[in-house]
């Protein structure tokens, strides 16, 4: 075995000896003897000395030499080790003796040592000051008039004569010094001349000549040697020393001692400061230098003045040369000569210097000012790129609250700041409160300079205009890690597009998934129609003042219910909701709606931090509960006028009392009078609560009459508290759907049984679990291919299927995990079985095998291959049985050379759609809201002119929404993610809004938090006739909470101006000729059409065609026109009959040559003149119309199941059957 240099052997030491080509190895034992082996041929003619050759020494030769060794020396050495080893081989190391010897301590001290050298630094910069202040002194101590000569020499007089061209030198040579003031300068310069004596040998690196020849060193010279002299020749003290040049070491100290200071501090100063303070320096010693040089040159001229002498070169710099003072002698002359030379080389590099950095701190931003951060409020915008809208959309939004108007904006963007940002940044409005830095959160010295351990907030957005959307969120989470690590305590706003990264800044304090928001919304918007124009409206900062001057109703309700917002308030310190302590949800819901207007949408208790959305009416108000309610501006922003209740105090009337008297006793004993109305609730109609979340999900019932049958339907109160007797606790995990669905033979399909659980697979980290219909066992992957039939069906379109619901399709260009959050809002628990619809993805790219994996669990989910822009696909995809089609933004046109290019093909696209199926709702994901103008486009439509004029008066206005009014947006079929960007804004003043949005979205799932849905009013439901009875029939009987109605109207769009005279009593004889606009059955689309005959409500709003007419551009037409247009207008209609029928005829060419059948497009009927809007929390006055869809917050159906499931069941049931409507009576109104 061999051993190493030095190692033990049980009897000895190996030591080896390296030699030139060999090794000489000897063995020492421990009894003194040693054997010594030559290298043979076993070594290979090596000379490394690793290998001992087993053939000459064994290991057994070797032990049977070693003689033991005694039991002491063996036990001493197993404690003490190797004694000789340790003394012999051991050597003390010392370091750093170099800087022992008494020259490097000196250098320490005077130059290395940050903090040592500034104090020296500044001791020197103190000197040269010194010294130019005794010049002052003694130039002012000093008379020519009174002789002039060496110190002890007899003085002469001496006169100037400007006609002699002769100088007497003496007055130059010569000046006159006291004594004291020779001794102070005399010390102050043999301290000068020994500092700089010892700085010159300290810094001494071999060339002895760049140290003496270094201008510093001689300017040293000249002004402290001749001082030293006179010490020892008396008659040199007069002798004139040009002390005033050491200004010029003075502005050299300075620098070295800002340098030397920044080190010591361990900061960075702004270079434009530093420059500004060399060129300061630099004009000022120009100044001095001339005003001190002329004083003293022209004591043989014209005797000037110190101060004369100063304005002489004041005026001479600034070229303005009055000619009323003179140098009078030629070396004086020559001075001014050679000040301006210099000025004239010297100050242009400074000014050079300076431009340079102002337009680098230009780019850069600078420095955000650490007094500004210590005592004003600023919050910091990190992005990777900046873009206008970005920038707008951020300032507009963040400043639109009052209590931030006084906070400063800073902006971190490692890009240049372009053009048009530039030109709004320099807006007073902004300019004064936005700072732009040029610098990377990654680095600290940038962090520096934002000031961000001193920020109120960071937000880090996301650049979704990026082809890689994943290193899009990568850089955004190391920013985050960044910013974490560098002001732990600085709270983080952070956008992420992909949900399957959030999991990374899930420290942050407000976390926004866009992804997750914009599935999730667009899967609401197929069964509540208009979501993203909902909660987009809901986060937007609005006054409700857009549209209040346009001639439309419409477009003032929808403009003044617009500005509602979600704001919040304790209970107990609240003035809406503080009446109602010790009551239901419901109950305070409703009259907080009555009586002031207010929507309260849920509440947290004081102990929880879970919000609840609608919790029911089992829940009872506490003072400490947060209310959280949807209003017009937040209640301590508002005044109250009681004139309502004044007047009901004049007449008798005690509303009130009737409520909080009568409810709190039990329902069979409710007998109240209020004058002529009568009110008897002894059995109340007993209706169970819908769980459908579909716009046809729920109706209400027309109460049936009684034996009288002069009664008018009526509405039961709201009470206080919650009564078993008129709240049915049926337990929705029972599906009461389940039992009305039977098997048709026509369908051709088995009836598969569902259930209800957490999908088993979630695709990334960090989704929330939602309870859904899945089915009992999983789907193949095989099934879930549409177009192509497999060993278990052999279906291969959406018709063979056999669907009883309309389908929805979703078009995108890849599987990614959002698009689960697609899937499991229309596939929650909450919604009815027999309302689901099938969902079909069209994908232009195949999902890989962990997409199928998550989704293969979902009833009636299926996916395609194919593009939205191939009519092959749509049509094979079931395109003619849908109601819904949702286009979502494709991450590889999200970006384009041009700006606002990027929506270029999804526009046309969607276009073309919208002209081959009119009755298609299609929601469209836009990349810019701007270009939403575009959707639906009808060039010659003068009233979609005259609201790009109304548009572009809103934004001129200062409206945040001046796109509201566009008619896709307004009626939900466009959306771009960017209008989301402010509910992370609003979270900064809103902590809850983030929250409140997800419950709405169905993103999260809050035991005993309530979820969105809708309901469509049917011809049934009119007799409710108000909004106001509407909210209280709601509460009473199935305790939903309604937010908002989603409004459609008949609208006759124009083709050409031409039309725009036409009378609207025409249209609506063209309009009863054509039949009325009826909707089509199923759930979910119906909220898109209008159905209803004339008898309700006229078919067009009289004011909409003289509006546009009054806004159109050219004028009135002449009423002798009238026939021509007539004419014309009729031979229109024509031309658009048969480009109908011509495209009609290439959609069923397409379906023949596919081998589909065409009798479900025939039954496609042009519903495009219509326009839709949303009306968020209106008046309780508002009137009802046909097909209204109201947005409902429905209460949770599981809050309660875990505790009383069983006594729920048969206490429903037994109330079923005691609900007689035969014998109930109502109240009249």
């Amino acid at each position: 075995m061999p051993l190493p240099d030095g190692a033990h052997s049980p009897g000895g030491v190996y030591r080896g000896a390296r030699g030139g080509g060999h090794t000489n190895r000897t063995f020492v034992f421990d009894d003194g003897r040693c054997a010594a082996r030559q290298p043979g041929a076993g070594d290979g003619g090596r000379g490394d000395g690793a290998l001992l050759d087993t053939v000459s020494l064994k290991m057994s030769d070797l032990d049977s030499e070693l003689v033991p060794l005694p039991p002491r020396y063996r036990f001493r050495d197993l404690l003490l080790g190797d004694q000789s080893f340790q003394n012999d081989d051991r050597v003390q190391v010392e370091f750093y003796v170099n800087e022992n010897t008494f020259k490097e301590r000196l250098k320490l001290f005077f130059i290395k040592n940050q903090r040592s050298s500034l104090r020296i630094r500044l001791f020197n910069f103190s000197l040269k000051l010194l010294t130019c202040l005794l010049y002052i002194v003694r130039v002012l101590l000093d008379d020519p008039a009174l002789g002039i000569g060496c110190w002890g020499c007899p003085k002469q007089n001496y006169t100037f004569n400007e006609s002699s061209s002769e100088i007497n030198w003496a007055p130059i040579l010569w000046v006159e010094r006291k004594t004291a003031l020779w001794a102070t300068q005399v010390t102050v310069a043999a301290v000068s001349f020994l500092e700089t004596t010892l700085l010159t040998y300290l810094s001494y690196k071999g060339n002895i000549w760049e140290q003496i020849f270094r201008v510093a060193f001689i300017l040293e010279m000249i002004n402290t040697l001749p001082f030293i002299i006179t010490i020892f020749w008396p008659p040199l003290r007069n002798l004139f020393i040009p002390v005033f040049l050491n200004c010029w070491l003075a502005k050299h100290a300075l620098e070295n001692m800002i340098n030397d200071f920044h080190r010591a501090i361990l900061r960075t100063q702004s270079a434009m400061f530093n420059q500004v303070l060399i060129l300061f320096c630099t004009l000022l010693c120009l100044v001095f230098t001339g005003t001190c040089g002329i004083q003293h040159l022209e004591r043989a001229g014209g005797n000037l003045s110190l101060l004369t002498s100063f304005y002489f070169c004041i005026v001479t710099f600034s070229t303005v040369g009055y000619g009323d003072v003179t140098p009078k002698i030629w070396p004086s002359q020559l001075l001014v000569a050679i000040m301006i030379c210099v000025a004239l080389v010297v100050l242009p590099l400074q000014f050079e210097e300076l431009v340079y950095l102002w337009m680098e701190r230009q780019k850069s931003g600078g420095n955000y000012s650490r007094h500004r951060a210590q005592t004003e409020k600023h919050v910091i915008l990190c992005v990777s790129s900046l873009k206008i809208d970005l920038l707008m959309d951020f300032l507009n939004e963040f400043y639109a609250h009052p209590r931030l108007q006084d906070y400063y904006v800073v902006i971190l963007c490692p890009t240049e700041m372009d053009i048009q940002v530039r030109r709004v940044l320099q807006i007073p409005l902004w300019s004064q409160r936005v700072i732009y830095l040029q610098g990377s959160a990654l680095k600290d010295q940038d962090l520096m300079r934002a000031k961000m351990d001193n920020g109120e907030a960071c937000f880090i957005l996301s650049s979704r205009n990026e082809v890689d959307r994943t290193a899009a969120d990568h850089q955004t989470i190391l920013r985050a890690w960044a910013v974490k690590d560098f002001a732990p305590n600085c709270p983080l706003y952070v956008q992420i597009l992909k949900p399957e990264n959030k999991f990374h800044v899930k420290f942050a304090e407000h976390v926004v998934c866009e992804e997750e928001c914009k599935y999730a919304m667009l899967a609401l918007s197929c069964i509540c129609p208009a979501t993203p124009t909902l909660i987009t409206l809901l986060v937007h900062t609005s006054r409700g003042q857009e549209g209040q001057d346009s001639p439309e109703q419409w477009q003032r309700m929808y403009g003044r219910c617009s500005g509602n917002e979600v704001y919040h308030i304790r209970m107990g310190d609240s003035k809406f909701f503080r009446e109602y302590e010790g009551k239901s949800f419901t109950y305070a819901a409703f009259h907080a709606h009555k009586k002031y207007g207010v929507c309260l949408i849920g509440l947290k208790r004081e102990e929880s931090k879970s919000i609840l959305l609608n919790p029911g009416p089992r829940h009872i108000l506490a003072a400490s509960d947060t209310c959280f309610y949807i209003n017009i501006t937040k209640e301590e922003n508002s005044a109250f006028i009681f004139k309502q209740e004044e007047k009901q105090k004049k007449k008798g009337f005690a509303g009130q009392g009737l409520y909080e008297g009568s409810s709190r006793l039990p329902v069979h004993s409710i007998i109240a009078s209020m004058g002529t109305v009568a009110m008897d609730l002894q059995n109340t109609e007993c209706q169970p609560a819908q769980s459908g979340g579909g716009s046809g999900g729920s109706k209400l019932a027309l109460p049936t009459e009684n034996g009288s049958g002069s009664r008018r339907p009526s509405i039961a109160p709201v009470l206080e508290v919650a009564d078993s007797s008129t709240l049915l606790p049926c337990d929705l995990l029972s599906d009461q759907s389940e039992d009305e669905m039977t098997p048709s033979d026509e369908e051709g399909l088995s009836v598969v049984e569902y259930v209800k659980g957490y999908p088993p697979n979630s695709p990334y980290i960090g989704s929330s679990p939602t309870l859904c219909h899945l089915l009992p066992v999983k789907a193949p992957f095989c099934c879930l291919r549409l177009d192509k039939g497999c060993k278990h069906n052999s279906y291969e379109d959406a018709k063979a299927y056999g669907f009883k619901n309309r389908l929805i399709i979703v078009s995108a260009e890849t599987a990614g995990n959002g698009l689960y959050n697609f899937i499991v809002p229309l596939r929650a628990y909450y919604r009815p079985r027999r309302e689901l619809n099938p969902i079909v993805l069209l994908l232009d790219n195949r999902p890989d095998h962990h997409f199928l994996e998550a989704i293969c669990c979902f009833p009636m989910v299926y996916y395609m291959e194919g593009s939205v822009d191939n009519l092959d696909s749509l049509l094979q995809c079931g395109i003619i049985y849908a109601d819904n089609l949702v286009v979502v933004d494709k991450e590889s046109t999200m970006s384009a050379k041009e700006d606002y290019m990027a929506d270029a093909k999804t526009i046309v696209n969607v276009q073309t759609m919208f002209r081959l199926f009119p009755s298609l709702s299609i929601t469209t994901e836009l990349t810019h809201p701007s270009n939403m103008r575009f959707m639906q486009f009808r060039a010659k439509d003068s009233y979609s002119l005259a609201l790009s004029r109304l548009e572009k008066r809103e934004r001129e206005n200062g409206s945040n929404l001046a796109f509201m009014f566009r008619l896709p947006f307004a009626a939900g079929r466009v959306f771009s993610i960017s209008m989301l960007d402010t509910l992370l804004y609003q979270s900064f003043v809103k902590d809850y809004m983030i929250p409140i949005t997800r419950l709405l979205l169905g993103l999260d799932t809050t035991p005993g938090s309530g979820y969105l849905c809708a309901m469509k009013v049917t011809e049934d439901d009119l007799w409710i006739r108000t909004y106001g009875r509407l909210f209280q029939k709601l509460c009473s009987s199935s305790a939903e909470i309604p937010i908002g109605i989603y409004r459609t109207e008949c609208h006759v769009f124009s083709s050409s101006e031409s039309q725009v005279s036409v009378s609207v009593e025409h249209h609506e004889e063209t309009r009863e000729a054509q039949g009325p606009w009826g909707s089509r059955a199923g759930t979910g689309g119906g909220g898109h059409t209008v159905g209803g005959g004339s008898a309700e409500r006229p078919l067009l709003r009289r004011k909409s065609l003289p509006w546009a007419r009054r806004l159109s551009r050219k004028g009135a037409r002449h009423t002798g026109k009238a026939a021509a247009e007539e004419i014309s207008q009729q031979r229109l209609r024509l031309h658009q009959r048969s480009e109908r029928q011509e495209l009609s005829e290439l959609v069923k060419n397409r379906m023949k040559h596919l081998g589909l059948p065409t009798t479900g497009y025939d039954e496609m009927n042009d519903q495009q003149n219509t326009l839709s809007y949303v009306l968020i929390n209106p008046p309780p006055d508002t009137r009802l119309e046909p097909n209204d869809i109201v947005y409902l917050i429905r209460s949770d159906p599981l809050a309660h199941v875990a505790s009383s499931s069983r006594s729920r069941k048969s206490s429903c049931s037994n109330k079923l059957a005691s609900c007689n409507p035969e014998t109930r009576d109502e109240t009249q109104f």
